[in-house]
């Protein structure tokens, strides 16, 4: 399957223009001599092992992902223009795991393809970006827990006028979700029937920004409505205290949610607060944390996404669930203090309890999740920057049967090399 994202191309007309009408001299100056362009190889192979007495035993698949991605620099002048070009291929080994899409018979495409474009502009130290984007933000981190990334279609700014103080603020009107081609509109996260997942929305807004106090300490604040679904308010503190011969380190987040607009998607009614702490002393960190989910509702996000609250990177469940209480240990070993450099570990327990699972009739049930990871990028050599990953999972519950998440042991390896072309 092969797709040219065509939505994209409508989003930039004036970048384009302005680009056309630029003598070949303004060009060199800035556009050509700061591009640069890269090639990522991915290979990705994911198994489920599903542990309960569901009809389906196991889901594995193994794929192949290639990443394009080239971008310019900006051309002299008051107001920069610029444009970026990112091309994606892949094919599979196996399917079943949302790495790739599907066709009609339920079976992974043998091959697919996308073409997307972004045009841009700067002015000082501002950045406006449209077309096929990218956000990276607490209401919506664009999921890279796939073969190839998940990306948006709007316009995007971010500036940095203001010393410490990154502004960010767009608007989106679809989605190309992690495992496919094309854009598509938007809809609420709904696992275990937690709202109407069917609601689709015309476009999210947001703003806000991270404000750099000083150099242990940042804030952040965001606000995003997503029409006719819901409007979600976030705010976190992260801190870090030289203490003894380590650093004590805080991460304090919060998402405060409401229904939006018509409520499509049913009633939205949530607040989701969590506390991270960690020591962290030479290669050590051992960190711990709790969250805790009240009001009505589950915590809402955009389907396709992740919420960066203190769940984000599990690999079984989110642990968003309505009336969920959650804790968490963490422990972090990185290999440079031995030696190794590039080695990284990490050992993680998350465990959830108190949860309501109003659509199947069931409260008080409980959710864990056993993580191992091991990393490693290698340093030297004809493979320097070649990264590899392996995850393992072991997650359980006391669902009812048909709920979304299901005992499973899941494993993950991950290979990712990336080659500049110029």
């Amino acid at each position: 399957m092969h797709t040219l994202n065509q939505g994209a191309l409508r989003l930039f007309p004036l970048s384009c223009i302005a680009l056309c009408l630029l003598t070949p001299q303004v060009w060199a100056q800035g556009f050509i001599e700061d591009s640069h362009g890269t090639l990522t190889l991915r290979n990705y192979y994911m198994d489920r092992d599903y542990k309960d007495d569901g009809a389906k035993t196991a889901a594995r698949e193994w794929a192949q992902g290639f990443i394009a991605n080239m971008e310019s620099g900006f051309t002299e002048g008051t107001v920069g223009f610029g444009l970026d070009v990112r091309g994606l291929h892949s094919s599979p080994d196996r399917s079943g795991t949302e790495l790739l899409p599907v066709n009609s018979d339920k079976q992974a495409a043998d091959e697919y393809s996308r073409l997307a474009f972004t045009g841009k502009l700067r002015v000082s130290q501002t950045t406006l970006k449209t077309g096929d984007v990218s956000i990276f933000l607490p209401f919506a981190f664009a999921s890279p827990s796939r073969l190839l990334p998940q990306t948006f279609r709007g316009t995007i700014v971010s500036s940095k006028e203001i010393d410490g103080l990154t502004f960010n603020t767009g608007y989106i009107d679809a989605i190309n979700k992690r495992d496919s081609t094309n854009y598509q509109a938007m809809t609420i996260a709904s696992p275990n029937g937690r709202f109407k997942g069917s609601a689709e929305t015309s476009h999210l807004a947001y703003g806000g920004g991270d404000y750099q106090v000083n150099k242990n300490l940042s804030l952040r604040a965001y606000h995003v409505e997503v029409a006719d679904l819901y409007k979600q308010s976030t705010l976190a503190l992260l801190h870090d205290l030289p203490l003894g011969d380590g650093v004590l380190t805080t991460d304090l987040r919060s998402f405060f949610s409401d229904e939006a607009g018509s409520a499509k998607a049913g009633k939205v009614d949530n607040i989701n607060a969590s506390a991270l702490l960690g020591y962290r002393l030479g290669g050590h960190r051992l960190s711990v944390g709790y969250m805790h989910s009240s009001g009505d509702t589950a915590t809402p996000y955009i389907s396709g996404t992740e919420l960066m609250g203190m769940s984000e990177m599990t690999m079984s469940s989110d642990f968003l669930n309505a009336k969920e209480r959650t804790w968490q240990a963490i422990y972090d070993y990185d290999f440079t203090a031995v030696g190794v450099v590039g080695l990284k570990g990490r050992l993680r327990y998350v465990r959830g309890d108190n949860i309501e699972l109003a659509s199947l009739n069931a409260d008080d049930r409980k959710e864990r999740e056993f993580q191992m990871e091991l990393g490693y990028v290698i340093q030297s050599g004809p493979l320097k920057n070649l990264g590899l990953l392996a995850r393992e999972s072991i997650y359980r519950n006391d669902f009812p049967t048909g709920a979304a998440f299901r005992d499973e042991n899941q494993t993950r390896f991950l290979a990712i090399y990336t080659l500049p072309i110029w």
